[in-house]
């Protein structure tokens, strides 16, 4: 199929004129080595996935990166690390130099980017292709065949498919992510807890509980944990407080980064059987929080994004900020609007000091009204 568009090419191409440095990170599979080899086709481009080549970089680093003038592409960079220094040394040193870094695996790349290009590269994180990215695809699927589908480019251009692709993923996953990252012995037990992570889609995280459930201590599992979000396979979604200091401390709600990745760590094995299946608003929930995540990482935004909880379990689904401004949204998978689902939002400029630009249900009914104080929104036309 034809190359598909991503929506981080706006905010690359700006940050292209203002560093000598740009690394794209993301999970596996997510289109990064695609998107900078369309963005950037005068780069010279070495994958360090090629034994040789690596060997080649991490033996004479200075003679690999100083094989052309061009733009200097470098994919896997997370497999010499050592390399950011010295790439650090020439852009100091030549900073008509140009070089475009990509990796997987965010514990070894953020920290040697962040040691040794501290204001010399755009850092960008490329997530799976979003609703708005596939839409001459996905907007002919029902809704259960799209979050089965979910928005991996190999599912979405067609070159694989649901059921065989999230299988040999989450294989891969565990026997090179998460044996290079962790010593663990047994990696059914590993599994179980990402299933169980699985099962608690949307919910308030709480480690102690999984411990029970796992067999395993609760610092074992914050350390399982802490890998699964580095290396893109969950989202931790944030409360909202207006006192900063207490979103670092108040748990976080637990997201998959793609519903199809979900859905297959859930046993569901088919579009039929996910419309049946009690998690299906739990995902339905998650692409449409993953939406707005992906929106604002693609504009090179950090963080933004949240729900809201208080004290008397009053909540909102999502919450996004921009420039000061909230926009609260209530997510149903029901294609009936019922009056019910806007209790909440009705509420919320009560209860926050901040201002609230905009207020939406999100559901999968084709009844819309934007004439209200709270607009009423099918999934397809979101736009955050």
């Amino acid at each position: 199929m034809n190359y598909i568009e991503r929506e981080m090419e706006k905010t690359l191409r700006l940050a292209w004129q203002y560093f000598p440095v740009l690394t794209v990170t993301g999970p596996r599979q997510s289109g990064k080595s695609t998107l900078l080899r369309h963005m950037f086709p005068e780069a010279v481009t070495y994958s360090l996935k090629d034994i040789q080549i690596r060997e080649f970089a991490l033996n004479d680093p200075v003679a690999f990166l100083g094989q052309t003038e061009k733009p200097l592409f470098i994919d896997e960079i997370q497999k010499a690390p050592d390399l950011i220094e010295y790439i650090q040394g020439i852009v100091d040193n030549h900073p008509e130099r140009k070089f475009l870094l990509s990796g997987s695996s965010q514990f070894e790349l953020m920290k040697g980017v962040s040691e040794s290009l501290a204001g010399r590269s755009g850092v960008y994180e490329l997530m799976p292709m979003s609703f708005a990215e596939t839409s001459g695809i996905s907007s002919e699927k029902d809704l259960d065949t799209l979050l089965f589908d979910g928005f991996y480019p190999a599912v979405c251009s067609g070159k694989n498919v649901s059921k065989l692709y999230y299988p040999s993923y989450v294989k891969s996953y565990l026997e090179k992510d998460v044996r290079d990252l962790l010593n663990i012995k047994d990696m059914m037990q590993f599994l179980r807890f990402m299933k169980l992570c699985a099962a608690r889609i949307g919910s308030i995280f709480n480690a102690s509980e999984l411990s029970g459930e796992v067999g395993v201590d609760s610092k074992t599992i914050a350390s399982w944990l802490s890998v699964l979000q580095a290396s893109y396979i969950i989202y931790l979604l944030p409360p909202y407080y207006e006192n900063i200091s207490k979103r670092l401390v108040k748990s976080p709600k637990l997201y998959f980064c793609d519903p199809g990745l979900a859905c297959y760590l859930l046993d569901i094995e088919s579009p039929r059987q996910l419309n049946r299946d009690k998690m299906r608003g739990n995902i339905f929930e998650n692409f449409v929080v993953m939406e707005a995540v992906k929106h604002r990482m693609s504009a090179g935004k950090d963080g933004g994004v949240f729900f809201y909880r208080d004290s008397n379990k009053n909540e909102v689904d999502l919450l996004v900020k921009e420039e000061g401004e909230i926009t609260a949204l209530e997510i149903k998978s029901s294609q009936t609007y019922s009056k019910s689902f806007a209790d909440t939002l009705e509420k919320l400029p009560g209860w926050i000091k901040t201002p609230v630009r905009k207020r939406a249900v999100v559901y999968a009914g084709d009844f819309e009204n934007n004439a209200g104080k709270i607009d009423i929104i099918n999934y397809k036309h979101l736009e955050i």
